[in-house]
């Protein structure tokens, strides 16, 4: 097992949700399901939890009731080496969910993801303080991010 693993916390669609992020990551793999039995407060049979890895990274989905939903606070960013990529992303993401401002966007469970090019930091963070300021201005009008637009937000 993994040092850190996320646990994303479901009211009662935790397998489902592990298969939609399944389905959307190419290297992604099933793990493991545990199953609530006869002391459970979940009916015997259903998902208490389930692991999988998106990218060698492994996750924890858990059905643990309506208590707790999630917020922005914490968001997974995904960094895109093409336009193409952002574009396939943001579609799979954000279908049935909430489009956000900056390259946010909501799934249809609620779970905050940027997806953002894997360039954006350098863009940001250049010494020449007007090309970073260019870029942030940009970021802030859109809603996905466009490579081509922050590239010329970048040089001038």
């Amino acid at each position: 097992m993994q040092k850190i693993t996320p646990c994303l916390w479901f009211d009662s669609n935790a397998e489902e949700a592990m298969n939609f992020y399944l389905s959307i990551f190419k290297d992604s793999k099933f793990l493991s399901i545990t199953r609530y039995g006869d002391l459970g407060p979940g009916p015997k049979g259903s998902v208490l939890t389930a692991r999988f890895t998106i990218h060698g990274q492994e996750f924890l989905v858990l059905n643990g009731g309506p208590k707790f939903t999630f917020s922005e606070a914490i968001s997974f960013i995904i960094a895109c080496e093409t336009q193409q990529e952002i574009d396939e992303y943001w579609e799979k993401l954000s279908a049935g969910g909430e489009e956000q401002r900056c390259g946010w966007l909501k799934d249809k469970y609620g779970l905050s993801w940027q997806i953002v090019p894997s360039i954006l930091y350098d863009l940001i963070q250049d010494s020449e303080s007007e090309k970073s300021k260019r870029v942030s201005k940009a970021i802030y009008q859109m809603v996905k991010l466009d490579i081509n637009t922050l590239m010329e937000a970048y040089q001038g």
